[in-house]
């Protein structure tokens, strides 16, 4: 990728000066930053950066409470919003390669405003597709007010088969007292390699409900981070994850507390078949000053193939007193009772394994708030696994 490249893609979509220069300044960064870390897991020679030469438009609704468009239109219609807010306060530019690249090869995206005090009684669904013989370089940039609520589902997929890359980012401004509820299933392509990064930032007493399903057939590092900065401010992870193949993933999913009686849940749910590979981190870090703050996390990973590997790692890191905090982590093959018990009552073993995963995955599937993403997300589950099977 040269800068002649990101001059071409920018001309062609008639964007401002400032936000060139941006492209511009990230692709220097690009060789002088680190790659992100994902601990017990090595993806340093998979090929992550490559040459982006097209703009893949979104269709949006209009709705006439909010700011819903296509993040190149929020460029040119909304400079100022975007200049505060774009890989800036949530994610930045300069924290690792990927987030450079993304800032200089973006080329899909979403932009949400919610004004102060506006309640969105339907939620707003966002379909993103992938064309494979396009590196798919998306962002979403939602900034939610005081006093607003609402939900955001949003579904990825891929058309094609070919080779390709998506590098897609998710920031999420939630100011004081704001309630958003966040879904999202990932059903991105066997031949896609994936670095995925969703982060909220959330004001005093507001409340953001993430629920992911990490339904990807190919190669994905992933990042799910929630500052919580204000007293009070919530945040709910929810993550449910199948590989098979010989698929590899790397989670991070972390909540670091900032604010004084702030609380952060982590819950991660893996299922790993063939010789596919799988590792959760859950991390929950309290800062100095946060008194009051509360971090939990259960990791747990159900093994359906001896030679598939699983990881999950609880990391807490406490730097004040006044807390609560706590952890769980497990990773076993299937409980061989259950299945007996199943197949003494006349079911076949593909059916009591499915049924055991269910079970398995069960509490984190109740507790998604969307029941449209719910059921999503259980057809995925049964499709994945019968393929799987």
């Amino acid at each position: 990728m040269t800068p002649d490249n990101l001059l071409k893609l920018a001309t062609e979509n008639h964007e401002p000066d400032w936000f060139v220069q941006k492209r511009l300044d990230a692709l220097k960064m690009i060789d002088n930053l680190p790659l992100p870390e994902v601990q017990r897991f090595d993806f340093h020679n998979w090929k992550m950066m490559p040459d982006v030469e097209t703009i893949i438009p979104t269709k949006v609704s209009a709705n006439k409470n909010i700011v819903l468009t296509d993040i190149f239109e929020a460029i040119n219609k909304y400079p100022d919003l975007i200049k505060d807010y774009y890989m800036k306060k949530v994610v930045k530019t300069d924290e690792n390669k990927f987030t450079a690249y993304h800032t200089a090869a973006m080329n899909n995206g979403i932009f949400l405003y919610v004004p102060k005090n506006t309640v969105v009684e339907e939620p707003i669904e966002i379909n993103l597709v992938q064309d494979s013989k396009t590196p798919f370089v998306s962002h979403i940039l939602i900034v939610a007010e005081e006093n607003t609520q609402f939900s955001f589902i949003q579904k990825t997929t891929t058309e094609g088969n070919d080779e390709s890359l998506a590098n897609c980012i998710v920031e999420i401004v939630a100011k004081d007292n704001s309630v958003i509820k966040y879904a999202a299933v990932d059903e991105l392509g066997e031949n896609v390699t994936s670095y995925l990064s969703r982060r909220a930032s959330v004001g005093h007493n507001a409340y953001v409900d993430w629920s992911i399903g990490l339904m990807n057939s190919g190669n994905t590092i992933a990042d799910f981070d929630t500052d919580l900065y204000g007293e009070g401010a919530h945040a709910e992870i929810k993550v449910v994850d199948i590989t098979s193949n010989k698929q590899q993933e790397g989670v991070n999913t972390r909540v670091t507390n900032y604010g004084k009686h702030s609380i952060g849940n982590i819950n991660q749910r893996g299922v790993i078949m063939d010789r596919s590979r799988l590792v959760f981190n859950g991390i929950g870090h309290i800062i100095h000053g946060a008194s009051g703050a509360n971090a939990e996390q259960e990791n747990r990973v159900l093994m359906m193939s001896s030679k598939a590997h699983g990881d999950a790692n609880p990391i807490l890191l406490i730097d004040e007193n006044d807390v609560l905090a706590g952890h769980a982590a497990s990773v076993g093959q299937v409980d061989q009772k259950q299945l007996y018990y199943l197949m003494s009552r006349g079911i076949d073993k593909k059916t009591a394994e499915r049924l055991v995963i269910r079970g398995f995955l069960g509490d984190v599937l109740v507790s998604i708030p969307s029941k449209k993403i719910r059921e999503e997300l259980i057809q995925t589950i049964e499709r994945k696994l019968a393929d799987g099977q």
